[in-house]
């Protein structure tokens, strides 16, 4: 009985084998990298109801952090300054610029200013700002040199691994408490050593298991 199909048809059982497996390869790869955080999320730069330079306000300015994110050494979340905040200055200062109208606006009804939240966590995700703040984590850490933004990004993942790194080594990002706010610090040479110093001191012991942060 003649063949019905040519010898080199025995080959297609294997390349249809390497085609499904290198396509599922490169499936993962594709959604491991463009699926995480590091591509969707940094970078994410939302325009804000009112142009407030951090580049101004900080750098220039001088204003601290705690200033206008009063709450990041007592509780969980950093808050939003209050329209008050705002007027606190501009009561005086650029009262009749237009770009500080929906500022007006909302100190004039009481209102609230519709900011855009740039920093996106999970909700199965815990985060206590008061607790790294206390702890000698700096603001740039998390958010990057915010007093070069006109426009605040997000600079960093905030992944979970992304987390654990500084969990599983704290001494290679601690700084002393007064410097948390400081943009542009630079560590002493000996700094691993005052940190290890100070996490044995103090008992600092960044969690690592899963309820750590999840609920």
């Amino acid at each position: 009985m003649p063949q019905v199909f040519p010898r080199k048809a025995n080959r297609l059982p294997a390349l249809s084998l390497a085609a499904v497996s290198v396509g599922g390869i490169l499936s993962v790869v594709f959604v491991w990298y463009y699926f995480s955080p590091e591509y969707t999320d940094v970078g994410y730069a939302p325009e804000q109801p009112v142009s407030y330079s951090h580049r101004v306000h900080v750098d220039q300015l001088g204003l601290d952090c705690r200033y206008c994110h009063s709450f990041v050494e007592i509780a969980d979340v950093s808050n939003i300054p209050a329209t008050e905040t705002c007027m606190n200055c501009h009561g005086v200062v650029l009262p009749q610029s237009l770009d500080l109208m929906p500022v007006r606006a909302s100190w004039a009804d009481d209102s609230s200013i519709p900011w855009v939240k740039v920093h996106q966590l999970p909700d199965y995700a815990q985060f206590s700002h008061a607790v790294h703040v206390n702890n000698g984590v700096g603001c740039e850490t998390c958010h990057g040199r915010v007093d070069r933004m006109d426009v605040v990004s997000q600079v960093e993942p905030m992944s979970m691994g992304w987390c654990l790194d500084c969990h599983r080594e704290p001494e290679l990002y601690l700084r002393p408490n007064e410097e948390v706010t400081t943009m542009g610090y630079m560590h002493s040479a000996d700094y691993l050593k005052t940190n290890l110093n100070r996490i044995r001191e103090e008992g600092i012991r960044p969690p690592t298991n899963c309820s750590a942060c999840h609920y």
